[in-house]
Order: structure tokens, then C-alpha cells, then sequence
């Protein structure tokens, strides 16, 4: 599969200032990860810090919290990696189920997707 971004939408809880980012959509990783520095601009809270495998396999500990997501119409509150300053946003899998869309690798966009209560 190719790889492509969108423009995605990051503020506080509360949704009040949005920043507008690129995102590389990448269903390998959990969750999305935003650069440290943008997160704490809008006042996001750190909860705990978690461990995560690199693409390299090395395992590294970074903090945590909670951000309101926007992309397209759609608007979730999720989990949110705080990434070293200076990194690529990555737009992670569970912010994409949280938010019912999936990827269209052909025509590199996302799509709607029916959620599972089954």
C-alpha cells in the first residue's frame, strides 16, 4: 500500500483552537503522534506515559493523553501520542476506527466505513 496524508484537525478536549496538520495515515501504527510541541501549544494534557516498538524495534516510552481529532466532517475525541518535536504527525489506526473510516489505497483518500456491533 502507497502512502498519503491528509489534513487533520488537533486541539484540546474541549475542540475550542484547532491547528491544522499533515498527517500521514499510517494504519501500522495504534494510535496517532503529534509533535510534542503542538500538543502542549493547545494545552493537551499529559495522562502517563506508555511504551511503543519503533520501526527499527527499538522500544521507547512516550507520554500520552487525549485530543479531539478533526478530519472531513468527522470529529472524535482520541488517544494521542506526544512525539519529539520536529517529527511527521502519523494518523494511527485506532483514531481512524474511532473516527469510521478506512483507507482507500488506490485512490490514496479515506473513506466511510460501517462500524461492527456484531
Amino acid at each position: 500500500m502507497g502512502t498519503f496524508t491528509v489534513s487533520l484537525g488537533v486541539a484540546d478536549l474541549q475542540g475550542q483552537q484547532f491547528i491544522e496538520l499533515e498527517a500521514l495515515v499510517d494504519t501500522g501504527a495504534t494510535y496517532t503522534s503529534i509533535p510534542e510541541d503542538v500538543l502542549e501549544r493547545l494545552g493537551v494534557e499529559v495522562r502517563e506515559t506508555r511504551p511503543f516498538e519503533l520501526a527499527d524495534d527499538r522500544v521507547v516510552e512516550y507520554p500520552v493523553g487525549y485530543a479531539t481529532m478533526r478530519v472531513d466532517d468527522r470529529e472524535v475525541i482520541a488517544l494521542v501520542v506526544f512525539g519529539p518535536p520536529g517529527t511527521a504527525p502519523l494518523f494511527g489506526a485506532t483514531t481512524l476506527e474511532t473516527a469510521g473510516l478506512g483507507v482507500d489505497p488506490i485512490n490514496q483518500r479515506l473513506i466511510p466505513v460501517t462500524a461492527l456491533l456484531k
